[in-house]
C-alpha cells in the first residue's frame, strides 16, 4: 500500500474523528439550554379566609337555565328514511314534517283494501235487501256486514300506519341533534331528531330546607342574568317534595325568553325580598374553580393546594355564603388557581 493511500486514510480518520465530536458538542450545548420545568416547584398564590358576612334582605339563589321541554322525537313506524328535512339548528313550527319512511306497500295495502270494500259495501247492500224482502238469509246478510266493518277497522289501521311514516314536530322548537340520515333503515321507536324548546326556560336552583318555606307554586319572583342588563320575571312552576342529600329542595321557575336571548345552561339568579338577615361564613366568587352548579375551591393545606367540594346558598355582591365543605380557618386559594392542580406545591404571597 502506497505512503499517499496510507495519508489519505489517516486525514479521513481524522476529519470522522472531529466530526463525531463537534455533534456531541453541539448535543451538550442543546441539552444545556433546553428548559425543563421543575414539577415540584411551588405556585404563588393569594389566599383568604372565610369570612363571616350578614346577608341583607336580598336574598340571591343561584341556578341554571334549563330547556322548557327538550324530547327525543322517534318513529312510530319501521322503514327507510327517504327525506329528512331538517339540520341541527334549523327552528321548527309544530306540525313542521320534519321526515319521511317509504311507505309504498302500505300504500298499495291500502289501494286493494279499498277496492275490496268497494265489493263489501255493495254485497252487504244487496243482501240487506234481500233479506228484507226474506230473499236471502237473515244470517248471510250479517256476516256480509260483519265483515263489511272488520274491513272498515283494517282500512283505519292502515291509515294510521301510513301517517305514522311521517315524522311531525310535536311542538315549536331548535332541532339540537339530528340520529338519522338519508337512506338509514330504522325500526319502531328509534330517534331520529331532538327538538329543545326555549321560548320559555326553566330556573332550577336548590333552596335550603331553612328557606324552602319562603317558595310557593305560583309565586312570582324576580330573575337576572349576566348576559341581561334587565330583570326578568319569573313564576315558579315546581317545588320538590324532597330533599336531596345537602337538605337541598330543587325548585324550578319558569321565565319567558323574550327575544330567544337566554340559552340552555346559562346562569341566572332568583331574587327574594325578605327582612330576615342571616349571617354566614362567604367567600369570594373569584376563589370559585369551575361551575357554581358544583363549586369547588382549593384550599391550601401542608403546602399543597388541596381542590375541596363546597356548598353555597346565598350570594350578594361578590360574597358567596358557605353552607357546609369549609371551615373559618381554611386558607382558600384566591388568586392563582389557573395555575394549580390537585395536591401541587404552593407558596402563599405576603
Amino acid at each position: 500500500m502506497n505512503k499517499s493511500l496510507l495519508a489519505g486514510i489517516a486525514v479521513g480518520i481524522v476529519l470522522l474523528v472531529l466530526t463525531v465530536v463537534r455533534l456531541l458538542a453541539n448535543k451538550q450545548s442543546v441539552e444545556e439550554k433546553i428548559y425543563i420545568p421543575d414539577v415540584d416547584a411551588p405556585v404563588l398564590v393569594e389566599v383568604e379566609k372565610p369570612q363571616w358576612y350578614t346577608f341583607q334582605s336580598e336574598f340571591s339563589y343561584l341556578g341554571t337555565f334549563e330547556p322548557f321541554r327538550q324530547n327525543m322525537i322517534g318513529s312510530e313506524a319501521s322503514g327507510k328514511v327517504i327525506s329528512i328535512n331538517v339540520e341541527e339548528g334549523d327552528r321548527v313550527m309544530k306540525g313542521t314534517v320534519m321526515a319521511k319512511l317509504d311507505n309504498e306497500m302500505i300504500q298499495l295495502q291500502i289501494e286493494a283494501l279499498e277496492v275490496n270494500l268497494e265489493g263489501q259495501e255493495k254485497d252487504n247492500e244487496r243482501y240487506t235487501a234481500l233479506s228484507n224482502q226474506n230473499a236471502a238469509p237473515a244470517v248471510q246478510a250479517e256476516k256480509t256486514k260483519i265483515g263489511l266493518k272488520a274491513a272498515k277497522i283494517q282500512l283505519k289501521q292502515l291509515q294510521k300506519q301510513l301517517a305514522s311514516t311521517t315524522i311531525k314536530a310535536p311542538f315549536s322548537g331548535v332541532i339540537t341533534k339530528k340520529l338519522t340520515e338519508l337512506g338509514s333503515v330504522i325500526g319502531a321507536g328509534s330517534p331520529v331528531v331532538e327538538i329543545t324548546d326555549i321560548s320559555q326556560l326553566k330556573l332550577s336552583i336548590s333552596i335550603p330546607e331553612r328557606d324552602i318555606q319562603k317558595f310557593k307554586v305560583n309565586q312570582n319572583i324576580d330573575i337576572t342574568a349576566e348576559q341581561l342588563p334587565e330583570t326578568l320575571q319569573g313564576k315558579i312552576s315546581n317545588i320538590a317534595v324532597q330533599a336531596d342529600k345537602s337538605h337541598n329542595f330543587k325548585v324550578h321557575i319558569i321565565v319567558k325568553n323574550v327575544g330567544m336571548r337566554l340559552r340552555a345552561g346559562m346562569y341566572g339568579s332568583a331574587t327574594m325580598q325578605s327582612s330576615q338577615k342571616i349571617t354566614s361564613l362567604s367567600i369570594p366568587r373569584r376563589a370559585v374553580v369551575g361551575s357554581l352548579k358544583n363549586p369547588q375551591v382549593y384550599v391550601v393545606r401542608q403546602g399543597k393546594a388541596q381542590l375541596v367540594p363546597f356548598s353555597t346558598g346565598l350570594s350578594e355582591g361578590d360574597f358567596l355564603e358557605v353552607r357546609s365543605g369549609l371551615q373559618a380557618n381554611d386558607q382558600v386559594v384566591v388568586r392563582g388557581q389557573i395555575n394549580l392542580q390537585n395536591n401541587k406545591n404552593v407558596k402563599i404571597a405576603q
